[in-house]
């Protein structure tokens, strides 16, 4: 059927639902086990309901389903990805279609990373109007057929929700309805999908007119009291911040103020003056939705577009939350699910461009200081998948070390840990520098490391301890202590803790020599894994039941 397979290719392709006939006839089918999500939504800390202000990123790009609606990956030269996910909260999947049900990469990846995933209900114009009045004005049986059906498909496809976006005016019977059917979604998406939600978009009022407020206020109140939040309209001014903080009371989190980041109508800032808006929708403690952020792909142009991403966020870091990981094993190679070859133990195996989300690693920090530090992506060498992490930066004059920070992390320290790196120096004199990798820990009294006669670690630094070759129970899985290759150097290390409690894993680059000049560098970083000792030793339990459909021999 051609709504599952690409015509062309006969590929299995993401898909949408137009109008209320469709969605009510959805029903579960054999030709969609392509789009069920494969990917669990990842644990983080802190979880996303504690009450400090969230990042929404809402995602359209030229109606959607584009080459990401491939499931299977595409050859795609120069696509738009998005790994900064370390900095947001809700990534939400947006186009003009009735139904937009995610594609199922875009849910993959933000799972990995932590990320819950919404679609998007929108009605709009005179069919907008004529759906609404089918389905809203009908009463109870009618809307709650509509609420079951949204929430079946976000079960179904494992998915977590949806931005409800009803842009047309409503007659009096219809919005009186709406409270109650959004209600009615609300509960419905709780009970089928662990952590789901229902966010409003600004458009209707109370009394069913069509009027974007860019503000919580009496006459749209309803409609977030009736769900998990309120996403308001771009052109917004200062003061009325201030009146949605007053309004929202304790749920002032669950209102997500919009940036275009197009800049369309009149507004604080988008583009690269995004900062401006941000910085006063932070003084007011609210959470922020960010609008098309593929401004900088679009905008900008695809050549340049890993930089110029990096420099978008990294402009905005200072008002993004970061979420920490707080589970283990922690495996990546930094693959961003795209690359111009594909790559295996550092050597280019089959050259060729190659996009496909569901292939993205777990992303970490970006860290960026000016003038001392960048991080990027680099896909001219990787270890495995498409990309490696290249940090660039400059050890001070009379210092001998610079530390970059990879990944925050909130969990108990299991006793011992097993710690692997990749890495390739480059530059003309690669051998003036060492590079390790160090675990700090929250401090507290009582974390020691190693046994219990050691001191405990200034500042909980821990140098964890280099192993020349793995120990025997786990040579096949740490086969990469023994060998890098392609110029790749590998190294594999070992820490015990006592009652600790993880905090950073950090990248040191030292250089052997202090020098009274600032000493630059270039490091890739292809591969760094953070293992429990124990669970690994433990054999993985048996799987049973295994089935194959959908098979296509060539």
């Amino acid at each position: 059927p051609a709504r599952y397979f690409d015509t062309k290719t006969t590929e299995p392709i993401s898909f949408f639902l137009s109008g209320l006939e469709e969605l009510l006839a959805w029903q579960p089918n054999s030709n969609d086990d392509f789009n069920v999500s494969a990917v669990p939504l990842a644990k983080r800390q802190p979880p996303l309901h504690s009450r400090r202000p969230r990042t929404l990123v809402c995602h359209d790009m030229r109606g959607g389903y584009l080459e990401d609606r491939f499931i299977q990956g595409s050859a795609t030269r120069n696509p738009y990805v998005f790994y900064h996910w370390r900095y947001i909260d809700i990534f939400v999947y947006f186009s003009h279609h009735t139904v937009t049900i995610p594609p199922v990469v875009w849910t993959n990846a933000a799972h990995r990373n932590s990320v819950p995933v919404l679609g998007t209900f929108i009605t709009e114009w005179t069919d907008g109007e004529k759906m609404c009045e089918a389905f809203l004005a009908g009463g109870e049986e009618a809307y709650g057929a509509v609420a079951e059906q949204l929430a079946r498909i976000a079960q179904h496809y494992r998915f977590d929700g949806w931005l409800v976006n009803i842009e047309n005016k409503l007659s009096a019977a219809a919005v009186g309805n709406l409270p109650a059917f959004l209600r009615d979604l609300t509960a419905r998406v709780h009970s089928a999908v662990p952590g789901g939600l229902v966010i409003w978009y600004d458009s209707v009022l109370k009394d069913g007119t069509l009027r974007w407020q860019n503000e919580l206020n009496d006459e749209n109140r309803v409609f977030f009291d009736a769900c998990d939040g309120l996403f308001t309209n771009y052109n917004w001014k200062e003061e009325q911040l201030e009146r949605t903080r007053g309004l929202a009371g304790p749920r002032h989190t669950d209102i997500y103020v919009g940036v275009d980041v197009f800049a369309r109508g009149d507004v604080i800032g988008g583009g690269f003056d995004t900062d401006k808006s941000l910085r006063l929708i932070r003084q007011y403690g609210l959470s922020a939705a960010i609008f098309a952020p593929g401004w900088v792909y679009e905008h900008l142009g695809k050549e340049n577009f890993l930089q110029n991403e990096n420099r978008f966020w990294g402009s905005l870091a200072e008002y993004l939350p970061t979420h920490s990981i707080c589970t283990l094993p922690l495996s990546t190679s930094f693959s961003l699910g795209m690359g111009t070859s594909t790559f295996l133990d550092g050597k280019d195996v089959e050259s060729g461009p190659w996009y496909d989300l569901s292939a993205q690693d777990i992303q970490p920090l970006y860290p960026e200081q000016q003038g001392r530090l960048s991080t990027s992506c680099c896909l001219q060498e990787a270890w495995r998948g498409g990309s490696s992490l290249r940090l660039q930066g400059t050890i001070p004059p009379g210092e001998e070390r610079v530390a970059v920070r990879l990944f925050s992390l909130q969990m108990p320290a299991p006793p011992k840990l097993f710690l692997t790196l990749l890495y390739k120096l480059e530059g003309p004199r690669p051998d003036d520098f060492t590079v390790a990798l160090e675990v700090t820990t929250w401090d507290s009294g009582i974390c020691l490391e190693g046994n219990p006669t050691s001191l405990p670690e200034p500042n909980g630094r821990h140098h964890p301890r280099f192993l020349p070759a793995p120990p025997p129970g786990l040579a096949k899985l740490l086969a990469a202590c023994h060998r890098g290759s392609h110029g790749w150097t590998s190294r594999c290390y070992e820490l015990e803790l006592q009652d600790c409690s993880l905090r950073d894993l950090s990248v040191i680059v030292s250089c052997q020599q202090p020098s009274l000049q600032e000493t630059s560098f270039t490091c890739l970083l292809g591969e760094v894994r953070v293992l429990d000792t124990d669970s690994v030793a433990a054999s993985p339990p048996q799987v049973h039941s295994v089935t194959a459909s959908q098979l296509w021999w060539q």
